[in-house]
């Protein structure tokens, strides 16, 4: 999808000639820490070249780590509003496409620039889509080395907890582009705020959650299951799943729980032979949201598309929602069994 473009100097030069000088530019963007640091080094980019450019996060920043990241980065960051989409003469959408959320899929963008997997149905002016890269913080870094523009020590920090975070510290889809950006803001980052940062992953209220998710833990074979009830913010579930996607003898991990009347899913694997991703945009694209990489993916689903109420839920009936992707192997399968509380 877009234009193909022969070097990171043709693209830029491209997508900069989007913009007059008399423009306000809103940047929109799903709240995470490479999206945050994407749209950080766009504001820099923009800066200077137009009249105006707002941060606005469509979902309300509630994980500690990106309410850190914002306060003591100093991100400008303006709540959203319906009226901006009226106001903006220009509207860009990064680290995500007008298909991943629903606050998207109105909103004619102007340009759109993304790392995940490319999803059709919709169209920008400019799109850059580099599926192949850790990190969106990575395509940026690069607008920013070719108009040779230097990131300040904020600026440099959010990139990095940006490719570190997506890239799950190298681990996992992470290509030669993210380490070179890496070793390259490296230099210019502060590792005493990163470190604030990257230590800041849990309030002491939210300490119930594991008590719950290993209460009401399952594992089927391989696969570990559990669902949490009504949860303060779906951030939580992230939190639990990559704490028990930890455990060794576990390949893949499915995190659950209620909120806002949605049924929220957070998937995690080692992405050997497994994509997470198409799991859940082929169990739930009919009847939700879904989506993600081949280790991390999540999936969105209004509990009025499901036959059952929240109250309803359990463990048991996530198993269910995932036993058409892993149907029964007979004998040979583990049964489901019980973890017990600790």
């Amino acid at each position: 999808m877009g234009k193909r473009f022969k070097s990171n100097k043709e693209r830029i030069q491209c997508f900069l000639k989007l913009f007059d000088k008399g423009d306000q530019v809103l940047i929109l963007f799903w709240a995470d820490p490479d999206a945050l640091a994407s749209a950080f080094a766009l504001k820099k980019i923009l800066q200077g070249r137009v009249s105006k450019v707002t941060l606005s996060a469509v979902n309300e920043i509630k994980r500690l780590n990106n309410l850190v990241m914002v306060e003591i980065l100093k991100i400008p960051l303006t709540p959203f509003q319906r009226e901006f989409l009226k106001i903006y003469q220009k509207i860009i959408l990064v680290d995500s496409q007008p298909t991943h959320h629903e606050a998207f899929k109105e909103i004619q963008f102007t340009a759109v620039i993304d790392h995940h997997p490319v999803t059709e149905g919709w169209s920008a002016e400019y799109v850059d889509l580099r599926p192949n890269y850790g990190a969106t913080s990575t395509i940026l870094y690069e607008y920013l080395k070719t108009l040779r523009l230097k990131p300040n020590v904020f600026l440099s920090t959010a990139l990095i907890y940006g490719i570190k975070t997506d890239t799950d510290n190298f681990k996992k889809s992470a290509q030669l582009q993210d380490v070179l950006a890496f070793q390259r803001l490296f230099k210019r980052m502060n590792k005493h705020l990163l470190n604030k940062i990257e230590s800041s992953d849990l309030r002491r209220s939210e300490l119930r959650y594991f008590k719950t998710a290993l209460h009401n833990l399952k594992y089927q074979g391989n696969r570990a299951f559990t669902y949490l009830g009504k949860v303060s913010s779906p951030d939580v579930l992230v939190l639990v799943a990559d704490f028990l996607n930890k455990v060794y003898e576990t390949a893949w991990v499915f995190v659950a729980g209620e909120y806002k009347k949605n049924l929220i899913i957070i998937v995690r694997c080692d992405g050997y032979r497994k994509n997470a991703g198409k799991l859940v945009s082929k169990l739930f694209k009919n009847i939700g949201l879904a989506g993600g990489h081949r280790e991390k993916a999540r999936a969105e689903i209004p509990f009025a598309n499901l036959s059952l109420e929240p109250e309803e839920f359990s463990t048991a009936s996530l198993l269910k929602l995932f036993k058409k992707y892993f149907p029964s192997k007979g004998a040979k399968e583990k049964p489901s069994v019980d973890v017990p509380p600790i």
